[in-house]
Parts: structure tokens; sequence; C-alpha cells
């Protein structure tokens, strides 16, 4: 008797994710943030839109959330108990959680996963990104027109491909807008540590740096800024984070990830889901920009509404050659635009900006 009860337990947590079409019982929506929902970017972002995902829906989800998820085992063990408490589908929202999100998407067949930033995939894993490196390929234009110094600083997170292209992205555009233009670069291996980020900000700044790229977390980097008084410049991460606003902040990427949710528990509820690889940019609204800062001058900021136009309409692609890798040898030649393959396993910087992509 015990032993028929315990089997018959295991197969009910392994089918607890089983939703069914038509089904009167609430969907079950779990997500893991790897920062708190409070940081004023990439969680906040992720909560709010699992907030607006559930309001959309209201009494037909019932919504489950936990924050400050170390990437790694933690992360493993969280899926598993979201998955084990009868989740339906669950939106695991870093990069790290990758490998953990489809160790647990194996244990539990009857659960949908939803991994951000990652490439992997499996019969109920899909994954989905934004093409970010449009929004930087704008924010890279107008740092190149802003900087006075013609130094602008990247504080960059984890050295994986989504980070990588951010940094060229950036740096190409500045220097089509500037060709005086030099980036440094500072690796924190950290996606949320206000401390560090500062730290690194005011470092840039020391080194005669006067506009930031970040692609971490936190509101620090332009709180750092703001101290720091008038003539640097920031931009939102993640957020458009328009209280810092009209300076330092001069515009910012922000995620639209709220429209994705919606349709992804949607499908859920109507037994449509399936397994898929998602990457979308501006088009598809799913990365947002800013609004430009009347600090920017207007014809800078005609410029960069003019990139932004173009790059929907597909007039113009950020990673278009002529390219040469930082080594000097060629990747893109004059016209050529790089594939969706390349950029996902971007794993280099382009000629000429300086320092070593740490392993």
């Amino acid at each position: 008797m015990l032993r028929r009860t315990l089997l018959a337990a295991v197969a009910a947590a392994l089918t607890s994710g089983a939703a069914v079409a038509g089904s009167h019982e609430p969907v079950k929506v779990g997500f893991v943030l790897v920062g708190p929902k409070n940081d004023g970017g990439w969680s906040q972002h992720h909560y709010e839109s699992a907030v607006k995902m559930a309001e959309h829906f209201g009494e037909k989800v019932e919504l489950v959330v936990q924050e400050s998820v170390p990437e790694g085992a933690d992360a493993e063990r969280v899926m598993t108990q979201m998955a084990l408490s009868g989740a339906d589908i669950i939106f695991t929202t870093s990069f790290g959680y990758m490998d953990p999100t489809i160790n647990v998407g194996a244990k539990f067949p009857n659960v949908k996963f939803e991994h951000a930033t990652g490439y992997k995939t499996a019969p109920n894993v899909s994954n989905y990104s934004a093409r970010f490196y449009e929004g930087r390929a704008v924010m890279g234009h107008l740092a190149g027109k802003m900087t006075k110094s013609n130094k602008i600083g990247y504080i960059a997170s984890f050295p994986i491909p989504e980070v990588i292209r951010g940094i060229n992205s950036s740096y190409i555009h500045a220097k089509k807008a500037n060709p005086d233009v030099e980036m440094n670069v500072i690796w924190l291996f950290t996606w949320f540590d206000p401390s560090k980020e500062a730290d690194a900000t005011q470092a840039l700044l020391d080194q005669g740096v006067d506009v930031v790229l970040a692609h971490t977390d936190s509101t620090a980097p332009l709180s750092k800024l703001q101290e720091a008084g008038e003539g640097v410049y920031g931009f939102g991460q993640a957020a458009d984070m328009a209280e810092f606003g009209p300076a330092p902040r001069i515009s910012s990427i922000i995620d639209e990830w709220a429209p994705y949710y919606i349709d992804r528990v949607q499908a859920v509820m109507d037994g449509t889901w399936e397994s898929k690889a998602t990457w979308h940019g501006i088009k598809d609204g799913m990365v947002g920009i800013g609004e430009f800062s009347d600090v920017i001058p207007a014809e800078v900021r005609a410029e960069a509404q003019k990139l932004v136009d173009d790059i929907v309409s597909g007039a113009y692609h950020p990673f278009t050659g002529p390219l040469n890798k930082q080594d000097g040898s060629p990747w893109l030649a004059e016209g050529e635009v790089a594939d969706d393959g390349a950029l996902a396993g971007l794993d280099f910087y382009v000629e000429g900006i300086e320092g070593e992509i740490p392993n």
C-alpha cells in the first residue's frame, strides 16, 4: 500500500504541469528571476511583464515568482520545486539557467519551459531572446556623438555571445558616428551587483571616459554618473530608468516581454504550445528604445531615429560589412550581413576594440 501511494505521488508530480485545453483550473505560471524583482532593470522588467500577463488573464492564471535565484544548482532546485508544485509553464529568465532548464525539463516532460537568452531547446523547452544588438547600435551612435573626450566605456557582465554582440554593435556605431572614438571594457562576471557596477563606472570615469554603456542589471552606473555631475552620460538598460533624465540618462534599451508572455501562456491554455526558438527585435516590439533626451542635439536625435527606422524597415542591419575581426582578419565583406548563426555564437571583438575577451 505504501509503495503504491509513493508511486502515485511521484506520478502526480511528473504530470502536474499537464495543462489541458478547456480546463477550468487556472494555469499555474512560474518565473525564476536572477535578481531582485525591484532591481530597476532586467529582473524588474521580467517581473512587471509577468504581472501584466497575469492581469491580462485574471483568474485564469496563478502566478508564482521566485526572485534572486543564483545560476547553477540553486536554479535547478527552484525549478524542480515549481514543477512539483503543479506549474504548467515555467519561464527561466537568465542565460545561466539554460542547462538547469534542460535538466529539469527532461524530468518533467509535461511541464512547459521557456528559457530567456539561451540557445538550447527540447520537446518541452523553448528559448526566447531579444535582438538587443539593434538597440545597442542606436546607443552606440549616441555615445559616439555625445562624447567630448572620445572615450566611451562599457560595463560587461559575462563573456557570452549576447554581451559580446552588444559590445561590438555599440563600438561599430560609435566609431561610425565618431572615427576618433575609443572604447574601454570592464568585465564584472555578475549580472547584478550595484557596488561593483558603481566601482566600474568610477574606474571608467577615472580613465577619461565620459559616456558609459552597461550590460548589467542595476541603476548603479547611472547613479554614479549622476554624482559625477554635468558632461557625462549613460543609458537605461533593460528598463527606461527615466528618473535619471534628462541627464545622465539620455536614452535607453527597454525589454518588452509582456506580449510574448501573454502569447505563450495563451498557447498553453489552447493546447497549441510547441517548442520553438524566438529572437525578436525593435520591429517586433521586443526591444524598445527610450525617449531621446533633449540634452542630445536635435540633429543627433534625428540621426538616431533614422537608424531606428532603418533597422525596423530592414533597410539596415547593424552587422553589415566591411567589418574585420580584432586581429585584422576579414569577417564581413562590403555589404555582407552577418547571419543569425554567426551572431548567435559571436565570440570575438571587431577590429578597433582593445583588450581581450576573458575565458
